[in-house]
């Protein structure tokens, strides 16, 4: 299997801003295959070497579901397509929860167009041999021109069950669409199922609404049976539930994206009632992942009005919420992302109730590590995770985003500044590891106290990060500005940023199985491959080849297309690589999800290749995929 080396180009990926593309991608690289589904060993290339060997079953995968001719060209019927090419728009499985012997997800469809389109501003069609935006331009956005044209290429997305007894696929989007009008009307504005959770004989998924509102369908876990759907106008995003101490809980968003606070949710619901919640969390910044740990729940929170899928009206400004740096006044927004901490769920118990809403505390913040404020406001927060007596979580970072945002703040005087901008904006996820409240384990730590004076009391750990990163002093040089290496106040116990990969931009989802804590992260340099310029530019820290016929230097990584797994054996030892090429799919560019059954991990992947649907080439198809990861020892 050939195997590519970073260039230059591979390194970052910058902004798109105003019209003006400023990208790197591998020049002419061509993608390596991936590896044989059947066998995949921990330790492989890039990682530290291990002595567990992983096997990996692709259970479930996209099927083509539409017919594409060109952008701005009606949809021919099929497939099977008599004109233009199949098309895969359900790219994610975004949801997954297991109830007993089954497995049940929801997707989400072409997020990476909506992100785009969002995020960053753009709505100019896209179209490579990979994948299409259409944008404004696609059918449904022509015809339905109340459609922002940011969301034009959102398609409704679908439910699924897996019989792990049996292995059998069953589609249950049907049941939805068979109830009633206003159930179908619910479904054709999910964005996506971006939440899933099962308790009590009640499987519920749910997604943010086209219109700043939240989605929830409910079925019964045991006879497969659709119970109904709620529109919940309160809530603008939902991500992640959890099971604690026999209660179910949700992470969500308040207002437009979730962008205005946050509420942790307890289900008090049943078969006959499967929509009630009690808000048991206020937070000032929307809720993403969830974990239980010591006696606790912990929640990882996205900050202020920005997110991956804006559903208003149209595109968020790039520097919604982010344009005001911090004031020596305000020098810690409280809608910076951050790790929050309930209290003791056997306080007011069993379980957290009404009485614990303003009784959580944030333990940690991104601007105890990110030296620079506008960028510390462009981090979110993903996976967490408890394990070997210590709380996991890492850091998420929309591609170009932070790029973005630092240009419109301060915009550059010249190509040179513009250059240092792009190059020192960029970043990759941090991996870190706390003690807090009942789980210190008294051996001091470097986030005693943080660069602003805060006493937490409590220790915390940079896994995989920077010990220094570049930070913009606009006071600089009379004014005119400047970049500097600032200390972030750690030293990284085990590696550099995105587990020694700077395109690593994700830590997507954290799972505990088997004794072993896996991390699945997005790569995104298969997108950033599309996103080529005449001259690259490297990031800090990483040099480009001047000359592509210069030898390859023996001592570099070589780095593959595809998502990067990686799983720790021991809260004392480094992290070891799973697999970095996809779980068999290069194209699988992210581990969006995880579900456990005891040792074996279920993967739901993040492939939004929607033209990559040729069954005759040497390319593998787009589309979500639902692998089975079980640890096979020597």
């Amino acid at each position: 299997m050939r195997r590519l080396r970073p260039s230059a180009g591979r390194a970052v990926a910058a902004a798109v801003l105003a019209g003006l593309v400023l990208a790197a991608g591998p020049a002419a690289a061509a993608p390596v295959a991936g590896p044989d589904p059947a066998a995949v060993t921990g330790g492989g290339h890039g990682g530290h070497h291990g002595k567990t060997r992983y096997e990996s079953t692709l259970l479930a995968k996209a099927e083509f579901d539409e017919c594409f001719v060109d952008i701005g060209i009606d949809y021919p019927p099929g497939p099977p397509c008599e004109t233009g090419q199949p098309k895969v728009n359900q790219s994610y499985v975004w949801g997954l929860t297991r109830y007993q012997d089954k497995l049940w997800f929801g997707t989400g469809a072409n997020p990476n167009c909506l992100t785009s389109g969002n995020n960053l501003r753009n709505t100019s069609p896209t179209r490579n041999a990979d994948w299409v935006c259409e944008y404004g331009y696609s059918q449904i956005a022509r015809r339905n021109p109340d459609l922002p044209p940011t969301v034009g290429d959102h398609r409704a997305p679908q439910v699924f069950t897996y019989d792990l007894d049996r292995r059998q696929l069953v589609e249950r989007t049907d049941d939805i669409r068979a109830a009633s009008d206003e159930d179908v009307s619910r479904l054709t504005r999910t964005v996506g199922f971006r939440a899933a959770g099962s308790h009590r004989g009640v499987v519920l998924l749910g997604g943010p609404a086209l219109g700043a509102t939240v989605n929830l369908f409910a079925f019964d876990a045991s006879t497969g049976a659709y119970l109904g759907s709620r529109n919940f106008t309160e809530y603008g995003n939902i991500r992640h539930f959890v099971i604690a101490d026999g209660e179910l809980y949700a992470g969500v968003g308040v207002g437009p994206n979730g962008g205005q606070r946050g509420l942790v949710l307890r289900w008090t619901g049943s078969k006959a009632d499967p929509f009630s919640f009690l808000p048991v969390a206020d937070l000032p910044a929307q809720a993403v992942d969830l974990t239980v740990h010591q006696g606790r729940i912990f929640v990882t929170t996205w900050p202020g009005a920005e997110d991956a899928l804006a559903t208003g009206p149209g595109p968020v400004s790039p520097t919604a919420g982010i344009a005001e740096a911090p004031t020596e006044d305000d020098p810690v927004p409280p809608s910076i992302a951050g790790v929050w901490m309930s209290p003791k769920l056997s306080d007011n118990g069993p379980g957290l109730d009404s009485r614990d809403v303003n009784g959580w505390s944030r333990v940690w913040h991104v601007m105890e590590y990110e030296p620079d404020p506008i960028i510390a406001r462009t981090y979110g927060l993903g996976g967490i995770a408890s394990y070997g007596g210590y709380l996991y979580w890492g850091t998420m970072h929309v591609p170009l985003k932070s790029t973005t945002v630092h240009l419109a703040v301060y915009p550059p005087a010249d190509e040179e500044g513009l250059r240092e901008s792009v190059r020192n904006s960029q970043r990759a996820i941090g991996i870190f590891r706390g003690s807090f409240g009942d789980s210190h384990h008294g051996q001091g730590g470097q986030a005693d106290q943080d660069r602003h004076g805060n006493h937490h009391g409590n220790r915390v750990d940079l896994l995989y990060g920077a010990d220094d990163l570049p930070a913009y002093d606009p006071a600089a040089n009379d004014g005119a500005g400047a970049w500097a290496t600032v200390s972030t106040g750690y030293t990284p116990l085990f590696g550099t940023s995105g587990f020694d990969n700077p395109l690593l931009n994700y830590t997507w989802k954290m799972a505990v199985a088997g004794g072993r804590l896996y991390v699945g992260t997005m790569d995104w340099s298969y997108l950033a491959k599309e996103l080529q310029q005449e001259e690259p530019v490297a990031p800090t820290g990483q040099h480009g080849d001047d000359d592509p016929e210069e030898p390859e230097d023996p001592e570099q990584p070589e780095v593959s297309f595809g998502a990067d797994l990686w799983v720790f054996e021991s809260p004392h030892r480094a992290a070891t690589l799973v697999d970095n090429t996809g779980l068999g799919n290069y194209l699988n560019y992210g581990v969006r999800s995880m579900a456990v059954d005891g040792s074996t991990v279920y993967l739901g992947m993040a492939n939004p290749m929607n033209l990559r649907t040729d069954l005759t080439d040497d390319v593998p198809e787009g589309g979500w995929e639902l692998i089975k990861l079980t640890p096979k020892h020597h």
